[in-house]
């Protein structure tokens, strides 16, 4: 019988969960045995998923899980070092050579265990089964919003928080947009056709920002992107991978550039593939964004866990896509399981 255990969020700022009470209900229906880890700061209470049928567990209690459960969380484990004997499902950033990556992959080499990485869940046809795009673009929109709203008033955006719903959200930033009395800025989305970049794009054009919506046929041509830079805003929805173009090159700190923002919502800054290259680390909640260059300024927002900020709307989005999956997981060495299997077992020869 499979065991799932879903385990709490040990990240600051991270709210969000992968599996809803109705999600557990169905795999108890299907004959899985379900525990939940406890945790007062999920978007979901504790007490719905054991009336779904859900074991309790404490929090952080999954490393004393049966060697046979299979842990399932969203962002990464604690960062003791100790080896991992378990499978896990998880977003592990961890096969694009990223550093904090090699060293999950060496923590699973150590204790034998295997990593079921979300990004890598893909059908016949290598399409993501399940994602946070949607909603990882709109936050990340309103964020470089907020980085331009800050410069207006000469300074650089403070700390960002989660919203109990995305209107909450879009009247507070409206607000603060009504208050510089300044025009809208434009902006440039590249990848505005995918799930993140069309999160993007529908937050600002809610907000009345004229968007520019560019996908694979306009950067077919390769670099340079000139366009970029004669736009206020560039939100990047294109995940760092081989084959990639550069679109903000590191020259691009210099002046004669409208560009005083970027919202690199893919942020991958230490990947070898990273299309944006004027910053190396991830902003963070309470210093949402990095200033690279003045006169003019450029801020860089990279937070990379954006869909947080929208815990409700995020959460039950990403668990109606995946629940599909997880009801696979009877027949792990099968279909997408055994594709994300197979990426790990690549990744961990060249370990």
């Amino acid at each position: 019988m499979t065991h799932l255990w879903v385990r709490a969020e040990s990240r600051a700022n991270e709210d969000r969960v992968g599996i809803t009470p109705d999600g557990v209900a169905a795999l108890v229906g299907d004959g899985m045995t379900v525990t939940v880890e406890d945790s007062p700061r999920r978007v979901i209470a504790t007490d719905a998923y054991a009336a779904a049928g859900a074991r309790i567990a404490p929090a952080g209690g999954w490393p004393d899980a049966p060697d046979d459960a299979i842990i399932f969380g969203l962002k990464e484990l604690p960062d003791d070092g100790s080896a991992l004997n378990h499978r896990h499902i998880m977003f592990g950033h961890a096969f694009k050579g990223q550093p904090a990556g090699q060293v999950l992959l060496q923590r699973f080499k150590a204790g034998g265990g295997m990593l079921y990485d979300l990004e890598y869940l893909v059908d016949d046809d290598g399409r993501r089964l399940a994602a946070f795009g949607y909603w990882a673009g709109y936050a990340g929109a309103a964020v470089a919003l907020r980085c331009w709203v800050a410069q207006q008033h000469g300074a650089i955006c403070g700390p960002v928080h989660a919203y109990a719903d995305k209107d909450l959200l879009t009247d507070d930033l409206r607000a603060r947009m009504d208050a510089t009395n300044r025009a809208r800025p434009r902006a440039i989305v590249i990848g505005a056709r995918g799930r993140v970049g069309t999160g993007a794009v529908d937050l600002l054009t809610e907000m009345g920002v004229p968007v520019t919506g560019w996908d694979i046929e306009e950067t077919a041509r390769g670099a340079p992107f000139p366009e970029v830079l004669a736009h206020e805003i560039f939100v990047n929805a294109i995940l760092a991978q081989p084959g990639v173009p550069v679109f903000v090159p590191a020259e691009a700190v210099g002046p004669g550039r409208s560009l005083t923002v970027i919202g690199d919502i893919a942020c991958d800054p230490t990947s070898d593939f990273s299309p944006v290259r004027v910053y190396d680390r991830t902003t963070g909640w309470d210093e949402p964004a990095l200033r690279v260059a003045e006169d003019p300024p450029l801020d860089v927002m990279a937070i990379d866990n954006l869909p947080s900020m929208l815990p409700h709307e995020s959460s039950h989005d990403f668990a109606a896509q995946l629940l599909p999956v997880l009801r696979r997981l009877e027949h792990i060495d099968e279909g997408p399981w055994q594709r994300a299997a197979a990426v790990f077992r690549k990744t961990m020869n060249e370990v």
